[in-house]
């Protein structure tokens, strides 16, 4: 049952990142999310079942599903690297394909020496007093631990870095990282003990590890998730306040180029220019007015206080003037920003 709630997880993950972030460049939490989700899958026990006597019968349909898991955490990891400027060199080691490959490389090799005889749904159960049994389940968490415990150090630091609403995706990082490290811990002692015969360790551990798998990927899911969510509400919550603006200042930019007509009157604007792009040549048009000795135009203290909060905007600023009501708007989007001042007519 809970690989069956994991998996469903995982699969409402994908689907929300192939919708969130289908325009994104970077696809490596997409492709870290349906590997991860492809190898729980793997582990429902009906799939399991099903697909495993099609490969001999011999749970290869582990090895496959533990394979695909690494390749899955390894795409994870370089994703949240990838996210901010702090790599140091034993985070670029850590996640590296070397490490990678070696890891695949032991466990194809520990598989190989394990009596696996008929498939099997419980294979650590069934197979794990086997040392090669041992070995192989422990190079599978100890990657995956590497990987965990290093997105926990990266996502801790974002989220003492970050503020506000960005602190949300880090925080829940943080969280089902840790929740994975602990699952992972708990997996290693449990091979060891039965691998040593200390039944009585292993069956204590035992009861955690189900609420741990549960957690972490709960909380990994939310975190991948909220990211790309957040961007994009923050997205249209900018364009909205775009939007709100531009129509404030229109009144206000006829006006300024009725007395001193500047380049939108050379070059018309089409209906599919950028909105920002709009909104920053009417600014400079208004601005141009205003500085230009030859005609007569003045702001009063209330389109100046628009105009500037325009600016600001475009800027990715917060306001320091008050501005009217009508114009807030949550979410400001602070990572695009123009440049106002170097921009002519």
């Amino acid at each position: 049952m809970i690989q069956m709630l994991v998996a469903a997880l995982l699969w409402v993950l994908v689907a929300s990142l192939l919708i969130i972030r289908r325009k994104r460049a970077d696809r490596s939490i997409t492709r870290a999310a349906i590997a991860i989700a492809v190898a729980m899958t793997f582990n429902v026990d009906a799939v399991y079942l099903t697909v495993d006597p099609f490969l001999g019968g011999t749970n290869i349909a582990t090895l496959i599903s533990d394979a695909v898991l690494m390749i899955g955490l390894f795409f994870l990891g370089r994703a949240v690297m990838h996210t901010g400027e702090y790599r140091p060199r034993v985070v670029r080691l850590a996640l590296g394909l070397p490490i990678l490959l070696l890891s695949l490389a032991a466990i194809i090799g520990a598989f190989s020496f394990i009596n696996r005889a008929h498939s099997t749904t419980r294979f650590m159960v069934d197979l794990g007093a086997q040392p090669a049994t041992a070995i192989y389940s422990i190079i599978n968490f100890t990657y995956a631990a590497i990987v965990v415990a290093t997105m926990l150090a990266l996502a801790a630091r974002q989220f003492r870095n970050g503020d506000g609403v960005h602190r949300v995706p880090a925080a829940l990082l943080t969280i089902g990282s840790a929740f994975g490290v602990a699952l992972c811990l708990d997996v290693i002692v449990m091979d060891i003990a039965h691998a040593t015969g200390r039944l009585s360790l292993m069956h204590a551990l035992q009861p955690a590890y189900s609420p741990l798998s549960l957690l972490t990927f709960l909380f990994l899911c939310a975190g991948f998730a909220a990211q790309p969510a957040i961007r994009r509400a923050q997205h249209y919550a900018r364009a909205r306040r775009t939007a709100a603006l531009a129509a404030h200042i229109e009144p206000l930019w006829e006006r300024a180029t009725r007395v001193r007509p500047g380049l939108s009157h050379v070059e018309p604007r089409a209906a599919s220019d950028d909105p920002e792009a709009r909104l920053h040549r009417n600014i400079v048009e208004i601005r141009d007015a205003v500085i230009d000795g030859r005609v007569s135009f003045a702001l009063t203290d209330d389109e100046g206080a628009l105009l500037q909060a325009a600016e600001q905007h475009l800027l990715g600023e917060t306001p320091t003037r008050a501005e009217p009501s009508s114009l807030l708007e949550p979410g400001e989007d602070a990572r695009s920003r123009r440049t106002i001042e170097d921009h002519g007519p």
